[in-house]
């Protein structure tokens, strides 16, 4: 009787797996036609796209801002005759001016425009010194982190590798943050 039910079990276990199997190659053969990609473009007043698709592939042209300037022209001619008592002459003037406008109507004086005041000499030396202190800070923080932590959890089975990379990454942000606070302390930021 206990072969029978033994039988009985492997027999069911073994045509539930088939049956799994025959299901999920059906699903693997089973061709749901050419696959195409979906874009979302930012859709705004001035963008365009266009798109061409065939047999041989696809094809897109996309512009973010489109008109991407803007201009004005403006020209003045004149010709002028003066009369007189003391005497006349003519005057003859000829001027050309094209702008270029940024979509909000600002023109555009060739170069970055800053909003508000700016910064100041000092702010721009204060941020390039953290920059740089930051930098220090991470090497430092990232070398020490490697030399002590590292070879503590590097033995831990089947995760060490991780726990290890986490370390350093973490000895990293420590230094670049330590960094930062002892160059602003140096450097009156």
């Amino acid at each position: 009787m206990a072969n029978s039910t033994f039988k009985l079990c492997a027999l069911s276990i073994g045509g539930v797996i088939a049956f799994a199997h025959i299901g999920a190659l059906g699903h693997l053969i089973r061709s749901k036609g050419p696959q195409y990609p979906v874009i979302n473009f930012p859709a705004g007043d001035y963008s365009s796209y266009k798109v061409e698709a065939g047999k041989e592939g696809y094809s897109i042209e996309y512009r973010a801002n489109d008109p991407a300037i803007l201009e004005s022209q403006k020209s003045l001619s004149l010709d002028k005759t003066k009369k007189g008592l003391f005497g006349g002459g003519n005057e003859s003037r000829r001027e050309w001016r094209q702008d270029q406008y940024t979509m909000d109507g600002t023109r555009n004086l060739g170069g970055a425009t800053l909003d508000g005041e700016g910064k100041s000499a000092k702010d721009i030396e204060c941020i390039v010194a953290d920059a740089g202190a930051r930098s220090q800070g991470a090497m430092a923080g990232t070398s020490i982190a490697a030399g002590v932590g590292v070879p503590a959890v590097i033995g831990i089975p089947y995760v060490g590798w991780l726990a290890a990379g986490w370390v350093s990454l973490l000895g990293g942000r420590l230094g670049s943050e330590a960094g930062s606070t002892v160059g602003s302390v140096f450097n009156d930021c």
